[in-house]
């Protein structure tokens, strides 16, 4: 490992370098270098999946223009690049990235004095991530989403993921389907909901706009003092979208108690506490930078998010399982069960949904 790390610009001798956190694609290990004057500075070195990012240049092309801007932006606003921000160290040559006998590895700055939060304890936590992720979009609403490329190709395209199911549902490559047919018509009932945010975006209803696609707490660094959020991390997936997309993903992943696999389903519906609390915070933190149709779309978009999801689980428990690490021959129908059952759920609430949207809107 140390022949790898050698290649990038890093100050000083390794003296250590061990695997770091609990990421389910890249490989991470924190560095630690000892400078002249016997100090410590650590890095992040990353191997970047190459099975899932087919295009790790593009990714990073991306990851540079992202930060370069956001730095340009803090700085302006007298706050603290270094803290703020993602710093990509180069290469000795320059570049972003090196490849090594195939597999690609990038260096960042390791930000010292914080802490991430894998689970939300309570709506205070939700609101904080909540309000991290709105700016982040706000801060970033200037920036021409055309630049990016798509990390993950029809990532969040519903439709393109609906056609997908139907091909599975065809194939029937488990010999599955009459197991689940209860769950494969809900999905078959709610094509128009697959098709409705991509609907408003070519009407030109809504904007394409850079949005991050994986908006999860443990994805802010936080203040280890203040425990207030200080840096939004893992831009593997920045590329244009709606934001629609990253709001709906938060309430699909946290607005909730129970586990993505959770077999008792009287335990997984939507609280309201917790959207009320996403829903002030994303708003609050996107200030001026929503549309008044986007920040009515915010409901649909967690909809729309959480059906697609459950249409992964179930495309992939037809095909046999070979997308999703499964610990048991249901484990992919049982995650379909808890999406479907959240979708019910918010359809159950919609007047609900839709009026707190509206109370923070005005």
């Amino acid at each position: 490992m140390n022949k790898i790390i050698e290649l990038f610009a890093i100050e000083g001798k390794i003296v250590d370098c061990g695997n770091h956190g609990d990421g389910y694609i890249n490989d991470t290990y924190a560095v630690t270098c000892e400078k002249e004057d016997g100090s410590k500075i650590r890095y992040i070195l990353q191997r970047i999946n190459h099975d899932i990012f087919k295009d790790p240049e593009g990714l990073m092309n991306n990851f540079v223009m992202i930060c370069d801007y956001l730095k340009d932006i803090v700085k302006a606003n007298g706050g603290n690049p270094d803290r703020e921000t993602l710093t990509v160290i180069p290469t000795k040559d320059g570049k972003n990235l090196v490849n090594v006998d195939g597999k690609y590895y990038r260096m960042l700055t390791f930000i010292e004095d914080t802490v991430c939060h894998l689970v939300s304890q309570g709506p205070e936590d939700f609101y904080k991530c909540a309000k991290a992720f709105g700016n982040f979009q706000y801060t970033l609403k200037d920036f021409p989403a055309e630049k990016l490329v798509e990390t993950i190709p029809n990532f969040h395209n519903t439709p393109k993921r609906f056609e997908t199911f139907l091909k599975a549902v065809e194939e029937n490559k488990s010999g599955r389907a009459h197991l689940v047919q209860d769950e494969i018509n809900f999905i078959l009932e709610r094509k128009a909901v697959t098709d409705s945010l991509m609907d408003l975006l070519n009407a030109g209803e809504i904007p394409l706009k850079v949005t991050h696609n994986d908006t999860k707490l443990s994805n802010i660094l936080m203040d280890a003092k203040t425990d207030e959020s200080l840096c939004v991390i893992d831009l593997d997936t920045i590329m244009p979208g709606l934001a629609a997309y990253d709001f709906g993903d938060s309430i699909r992943a946290g607005a909730c108690y129970s586990t993505e696999d959770e077999k008792d389903l009287s335990k997984v519906y939507v609280v309201l506490e917790l959207f009320e609390a996403y829903v002030k915070g994303f708003i609050e933190g996107c200030k001026d930078g929503l549309s008044k149709k986007e920040i009515e779309t915010l409901p649909l978009g967690a909809k729309v998010i959480t059906l697609e999801q459950g249409i992964r689980f179930l495309s992939d428990y037809l095909d046999g399982d070979l997308y999703y690490k499964t610990q048991y021959a249901e484990h992919n129908l049982d995650r379909t069960r808890t999406q479907l059952k959240l979708v019910a759920d918010m359809e159950a609430k919609w007047d609900e949904m839709n009026a707190i949207v509206k109370k923070y809107s005005s």
